[in-house]
């Protein structure tokens, strides 16, 4: 496609990483740059590498995506799920990990 945007097959989603693995890659390497310098990167850096690199994107129908984490977030990261930014760390890159699939697939919608 030639407006950057990659075709989507919801059937091939099923085998994402075979698939769209580079899409994949983007999307989430987009989120966090997005929120990078706005947060305490302590807690950026945990969240991706510890709780982001275990979840798993799933295409929800409708030209929808959500990220399904893995089950404890605490465990994973320690001390930093105290932190005070790390809800909202963790909602803003799952939301911009979804937002940013949206786009590279070419399905946003104009809610």
């Amino acid at each position: 496609m030639s407006d950057g945007t990659t075709e989507f097959d919801p059937d091939k989603f099923e085998d994402k990483y075979v698939h769209y693995f580079d899409e994949l890659q983007a999307a989430y390497s987009s989120a966090y740059n997005q929120l990078h310098g706005h947060y305490d990167s302590r807690v950026l850096k945990a969240i991706d590498r510890k709780v982001l690199a275990e979840s798993e994107p799933v295409y929800t129908g409708d030209g929808e995506f959500r990220v399904d984490l893995p089950d404890d977030l605490e465990d994973r990261v320690g001390p930093v799920a105290d932190h005070e930014q790390f809800e909202p760390v963790l909602e803003e890159l799952c939301a911009g990990i979804e937002r940013e699939l949206q786009r590279i697939f070419g399905l946003e919608t104009d809610a």
